[in-house]
């Protein structure tokens, strides 16, 4: 895989639209959380960027990535079966979890299980995590499965709008400018 598409792969899987919008596949009233923003990564000496449109439930997960112009990037779906990666020539790549995915299409494994919670700026429940507070009590950092998450923003409701993540190799940043969270 040549090193812009490992990079716009390495998007597709981490995280979260221009001119693309998510299919309403399935009852919405499960949905927990749905956000669209901007998105950057670095891997070693790699980078892209793009958009991001992403729905979450608790079953389910959308997420498309499209180019800083708006043309279709990837599309990654999670089901009761699976992770599903649709790349822009339709290639598909399919894998029982998100790190068995990232080994597929990166060659390498990511602990991205916890994105959904992290960017709702809780750690994952059950987990061992260190989290910093700010002087207004939200977090200001959590480290979590080798991971590092910097809340550099927030909305007046307490949502995380620009984050950081780091992990060792990877640096992804998120801005966040459309945020629909469930109670």
């Amino acid at each position: 895989m040549n090193p812009c598409a490992r990079a716009f792969a390495l998007l597709a899987v981490l995280a979260l639209a221009a001119c693309a919008e998510l299919q309403r596949a399935g009852p919405q009233e499960d949905v927990e959380f749905e956000l669209a923003g901007r998105i950057a990564v670095r891997y070693r000496e790699e980078a892209a960027s793009g958009n991001v449109a992403w729905r979450h439930s608790r079953d389910s997960d959308e997420l498309l990535i499209t180019s800083p112009v708006g043309s279709a990037v990837a599309r990654l779906v999670r089901n009761g079966t699976g992770y599903v990666l649709t790349t822009a020539d339709q290639r598909e790549i399919r894998a029982g979890d998100a790190e068995a995915l990232t080994e597929q299409a990166l060659g390498f494994r990511l602990p991205v299980a916890g994105l959904s919670d992290w960017v709702r700026a809780r750690p994952v429940a059950g987990q061992p995590s260190v989290v910093v507070r700010d002087a207004e009590g939200r977090p200001a950092s959590l480290e979590q499965g080798g991971w590092r998450i910097e809340y550099q923003e927030f909305r007046a409701d307490g949502l995380p709008v620009r984050l950081k993540l780091s992990y060792p190799g990877v640096d992804l940043r998120l801005a966040i400018h459309d945020w629909k969270a469930s109670p």
